[in-house]
This record gives structure tokens, sequence and C-alpha cells, in this order.
């Protein structure tokens, strides 16, 4: 049960900050302006990837420790295997190639479409949260 738990916080930290991500500093990029942002969102990325990357490292440790010792066969497993997965595709192949456009144009479009790609992650986190959950509970 100590290791459920354990899985439980990572996921549920990395939900609370999708969500943050999602209502507070994504929207809040549009009031920087273009040379603002052109800096800041620079620092920003470097620095988040600092808090987030950590954390999706454990959640892929956690997916191997569950495959190897309870079997990932086992229906909600597999699910919690797949949910991680499809974090970690969306994030490598859509949302740093978007982190880099803004980079290099930080445009209202390519806010807008961060903004609303994002939400893909923020459901993908929630219900990893919901699944651990259902399976701690």
């Amino acid at each position: 049960m100590k290791i459920e738990i354990f899985r439980l916080a990572i996921d549920f930290g990395l939900m609370v900050l999708i969500w943050m991500v999602q209502l507070l500093i994504y929207p809040g990029f549009k009031y920087f302006g273009k040379d603002g942002l052109s800096r800041w969102h620079k620092i920003y990325t470097r620095n988040i990837t600092f808090i987030v990357a950590p954390l999706m490292f454990l959640q892929i440790g956690l997916v191997i420790y569950f495959w190897l010792y309870y079997h990932l066969m086992f229906a909600p497993n597999l699910v919690y295997a797949i949910l991680v997965a499809l974090t970690w595709i969306s994030t490598v192949f859509i949302f740093i190639p978007m982190h880099a456009a803004i980079d290099k144009n930080p445009t209202e479009q390519n806010l807008h479409k961060l903004t609303q790609y994002n939400w893909l992650r923020v459901i993908l986190w929630t219900a990893i949260v919901i699944l651990d959950f259902f399976l701690i509970f």
C-alpha cells in the first residue's frame, strides 16, 4: 500500500501542477507582450523542466515497478501505463515543439493553441489521479 500512496503523491503533484499551468501560467503569458514573453518564456521552460521532468521520470519508474511486481496486464496497471505513455508522447511530440515555436514567434495564436491543446494533458493527469484513487480505495 505504501507504493500506491507514493504513486498517488507523484501523480497528484503533476495533476495540481498541470491545472496551475492551464489556469494561471499559460493564460498569464498574454500579459507579457511580445518582447517580455520572448525573454520570460525561455526562463519559464527551463525552470519548469526542473520540476516536471523528475516527476515524469518517477512516473515512468512506477510504471516499470508495477509492471515487474504487480503484472502490467492487470487491467488498471495497463491503463495507468497507457495514460502515462500518452502524457510522455504528447509532451515530447506536441508540447515541446509548441514551446519551441513560442520561443521563435511568441504570437497570440501560438499561445492560444498551447492553452487549448494543453487540455489534453490536464485530462490525462486528472484521469491518472482518478485511477489512483480507484486502485487505492
